[in-house]
């Protein structure tokens, strides 16, 4: 039996909850490589099972994606009555209660599909704002034959380039985040694999290049990238970083571009292929299995392997494509994050600016500012600097940051006045030299009482020789219990979140033990920072 992770059972909660107080279309916000398809699997089979007479939309822009969230479901519920309507599948179901579609095949076809009661949304960044686009006309049907309609939607990017936030400013389909367990969390807590970053020594000049929309210009964009020079220069250092890792995942600028590092790659005895929107969808998947095999150690593409492509044993990602889309940044990072066995982090290796513009991927906060043109508010400012280069390794650190996490090198302290701009490595925190990751041997709940205010659960974690506490503030108010619930369903403790220190306390067996905490030292004390959960638990959960 499928057992949830803790973050994704509070996911499904969340929307849950929501709905029972009354609200509207709620959207989640989970890092990519966290498992989106079996949150929505679990979704389904909880209402379904509920109401018999209920009927689910599932929408995604690629087949691949139709296939993945479609397995997902069969494998948490084989007795599912579910269908596929996908052409590139080759399958056209309309009839099953639930259905798993490619927005292409079905935009027009609501009449065939029949009225439906909920739509989950994949990838819900490609919903346009307003009444445009193939997502918003098939909703426009569908809302004819049932006009509570409702829409909950699923993306590690909730914002658009062209319109920022999903949930932000007029015509937003969605009304509210209802929750959202990012990079950095995921990463804390050993469900996804680390990242670092190196500015390579070759940069693409993009001063003259236009733009348009608050993107680049796609044929200047790739004019700017595709030199042979360059091309042979990026070749050697993709060689010199990649030597010991395994699978190489590089984004170009544009068709051309991808198959001249795919050529040169290979030129230098690397085993490379190109995959683009121009590629036969038989050859794109035999291209993909070889890679996921092993028998190509670097794939090559144009704007096509930047969602709905899972390859966890990508340990390397190339950026030959400048972007200023923050979305794009993420989802390209994102390729990167999904664990492995033997991988022990994932490199971001920057030649196209694009770490030192958007900055840490796990702190990206984009909002709908009026002072912007709509087309600007997804996007940053070519110029935008919000990184520095380690003298010593060439990794990318915040501007602000004292230590290198990668090699330890330790700049000179700043003017308080001097370190005013945001950090910016791959990561937004920094590994501190007091920072420690210690495995966790036992941990005990006690009850802790302080005068004037509700008790909370003190819980005593022995690592080594170190025993450190935190408290769980679960008969407290407002935004503290909020907290309270959320650790309690990291870790695995059934719901309801007891109400009382002592019903946690009975109810302790309930919940999973760290494998690791991390902890800083904060004064004469160490507080934790982060928890991994260990490859077993990882596995159990998947």
């Amino acid at each position: 039996m499928i057992q949830l992770r803790p973050y994704q059972a509070a996911a499904v909660d969340a929307v849950m909850d929501y709905w029972r107080e009354g609200g509207g279309n709620p959207l989640v916000d989970l890092a990519t490589g966290l498992g989106k398809s079996v949150v929505i699997a679990s979704m389904i089979r909880d209402l379904v099972t509920t109401y018999p007479d209920m009927r689910v939309l599932v929408l995604v822009h690629v087949r691949e994606l139709v296939s993945q969230d479609f397995t997902a479901l069969i494998r948490l519920w084989p007795d599912a009555p579910a269908g596929i309507y996908s052409a590139g599948l080759g399958r056209r179901d309309t009839h099953h209660r639930i259905t798993f579609a490619g927005i292409q095949s079905v935009y027009k076809k609501a009449r065939e599909l029949g009225p439906r009661d909920l739509v989950l949304i994949d990838e819900a960044h490609l919903v346009p704002n307003g009444g445009e686009g193939m997502y918003q006309r098939l909703l426009t049907d569908l809302r004819e034959m049932r006009p509570d309609l409702r829409v909950a939607g699923f993306s590690a990017t909730p914002y658009r380039l062209d319109s920022g936030r999903l949930d932000k400013g007029d015509g937003r389909l969605f009304d509210k985040v209802v929750y959202s367990y990012g990079v950095g969390a995921g990463i804390d807590d050993g469900w996804l694999s680390p990242l670092i970053s190196k500015r390579a020594a070759s940069e693409i000049d993009v001063a003259g290049v236009a733009r348009r929309g608050g993107e680049f210009a796609p044929g200047a964009l790739e004019a700017a990238a595709d030199t042979e020079a360059l091309t042979r220069a990026a070749v050697e250092e993709m060689m010199a970083f990649g030597q010991g890792r395994r699978s190489w995942l590089v984004f170009c600028a544009g068709v051309k571009h991808a198959h001249h590092v795919a050529e040169a790659l290979n030129r230098a005895g690397i085993p490379a292929a190109c995959i683009t929107g121009d590629t036969e969808a038989s050859t794109r998947d035999h291209l993909i299995r070889e890679f996921k095999a092993g028998r190509l150690r670097a794939l090559s593409n144009a704007n096509v392997l930047t969602v709905g492509f899972d390859a966890p044993t990508i340990d390397m990602i190339v950026m030959l494509r400048p972007t200023l889309s923050t979305g794009l940044f993420v989802q390209m990072v994102g390729r990167g994050t999904r664990l492995a066995d033997g991988k022990a982090d994932c490199l971001i290796l920057d030649f196209a600016g694009n770490c030192r513009r958007h900055g840490p991927v796990d702190a990206i906060e984009v909002e709908s500012k009026r002072k912007k043109a709509p087309a600007e508010e997804g996007a940053v400012k070519p110029e935008t600097v919000r990184a520095k280069e380690c003298p010593n390794c060439q990794s990318m650190a915040g501007l602000s940051a004292r230590l290198c996490k990668v090699c330890g090198h330790e700049w000179p302290a700043l003017a308080e006045h001097e370190a005013e701009a945001d950090d910016a490595p791959i990561l937004s925190r920094e590994v501190k030299a007091e920072s420690n990751d210690h495995p966790v041997v036992g941990w005990t709940p006690r009850r802790h009482e302080k005068f004037a205010a509700p008790p909370s659960l003190r819980v005593e974690y022995l690592a080594g020789l170190l025993s450190v506490s935190e408290w769980v503030a679960l008969e407290h108010g407002g935004y503290p219990r909020q907290k309270a619930g959320e650790w309690w369903r990291r870790h695995g403790g059934d719901l309801p979140v007891p109400a009382t220190v002592d019903d946690a306390i009975v109810r302790f067996g309930e919940l999973t033990r760290p494998s690791h905490i991390i902890t800083r030292r904060n004064g004469k004390w160490h507080e934790i920072t982060g928890r991994r959960f260990g490859a077993a638990q990882q596995e159990e959960a998947a």
